[in-house]
């Protein structure tokens, strides 16, 4: 079976982006014939599928050639990719505040992005689930499994990856609920997951690399995107997918960077390319890479990819991202203390 290079997928992004940077990357992109889209770590073969499918789209309407061109990495270490210079036409996230940002340190978009597009600008979402050993040897069926002696769990930093970061906050809602509201059990429930992690690569991407390649860990938390495209892959490895009794629901936001795309003339394509992601055939394909989708039509065509799971949303149990960040993730924060305490 042929299998995707995951280290190799992994050494890319630094390049392209550290390349962007210093000024070596090639020269000539100031032509609307190309765009960047700055993505999350483990999007990879998503968008490998999605821009082939614009080009065409966009062509059809405006008879141009267009490439799309892709820097991945961590989430918050993408953003903090385009704050410092690199040139992304459009930026695809997996958290608001990763977007936010853009707004808030480098004034790169407007404070009113999250209306550009439906949905608060987020065409589709999933949750973090687990990959774990052939036959589950564990017996790893929900959170409270992954804190036992002796259980090696998998996930990235959560200091630079948004997919760890939901999946620590599914972990504490988890908790929450479990304890009746008591903050004190959640954060003690949070650092024994912690404790279980052998070791934090970056991303989404390293982690999986990680578990996959390296044989470590009893089981990969990560999003349910990305289990189920191991499971498909490496399906004579026998891997399993767990989905827990809850998870949080992730949010994968998408705007056009206005400081870029003024600054290029690439308004229009780059614009298109996100509305691509809402229409038929862009739902298709990010359901096809088990995504869940906002198309009614198109979520029912899939509905037996996609286990009924109850979802929590960062609103409802946080507050919002705003005051995720204040409490959990800004510097000094629970966040912080989990960390230091593993």
């Amino acid at each position: 079976m042929k299998r995707r290079s995951l280290v190799g997928s992994v050494l890319a992004a630094p390049v392209l982006a550290s390349a962007a940077l210093t000024g070596l990357a090639r020269p000539a992109r100031a032509e609307v014939g190309t765009l960047l889209n700055a993505s999350y770590d483990i999007s990879r073969e998503l968008f490998a599928a999605i821009n082939p499918a614009f080009a065409a789209a966009w062509k059809q309407r405006t008879s141009q050639d267009i490439v799309v061109e892709q820097s991945h990495g961590g989430s918050s270490r993408q953003a903090r990719a385009v704050l410092e210079g690199l040139q992304a036409d459009v930026v695809t996230f997996n958290q608001e505040i990763d977007v936010q940002i853009l707004h808030d340190r480098g004034n790169l978009i407007p404070a009113g992005w999250k209306s550009r597009f439906p949905n608060d600008s987020s065409a589709y979402y999933s949750l973090p689930a687990f990959l774990v050993r052939p036959g589950n040897p564990k017996g790893i069926k929900d959170w409270d499994d992954l804190v036992q002696e002796g259980v090696q769990v998998l996930f990235p930093n959560p200091r630079t990856s948004g997919n760890a970061r939901y999946t620590y906050l599914a972990a504490y809602a988890h908790a929450l609920e479990k304890s009746g509201g008591d903050q004190a059990q959640a954060e003690a429930f949070v650092q024994k997951l912690i404790a279980n992690v052998p070791v934090f690569d970056t991303g989404g991407r390293g982690a999986t690399t990680t578990f996959v390649e390296r044989e470590i860990g009893d089981a990969l938390l990560t999003f349910e995107a990305e289990v189920n495209g191991i499971r498909r892959e490496y399906g004579d490895a026998g891997y399993e997918v767990v989905i827990p009794s809850t998870s949080i629901e992730a949010n994968f936001p998408a705007t056009v960077v206005d400081a870029v795309v003024d600054r290029r003339g690439s308004r229009e394509a780059a614009t298109a390319y996100v509305e691509f992601l809402y229409t038929p055939e862009g739902q298709t394909i990010l359901a096809e890479h088990f995504n869940r989708v906002r198309d009614p039509a198109v979520a029912e065509r899939f509905a037996d990819r996609f286990p009924e799971v109850r979802l929590f949303t960062v609103d409802e149990v946080f507050g919002g991202w705003p005051e995720v960040n204040r409490v959990h993730f800004a510097e000094g924060g629970v966040l912080d203390r989990v960390m230091r305490g593993r």
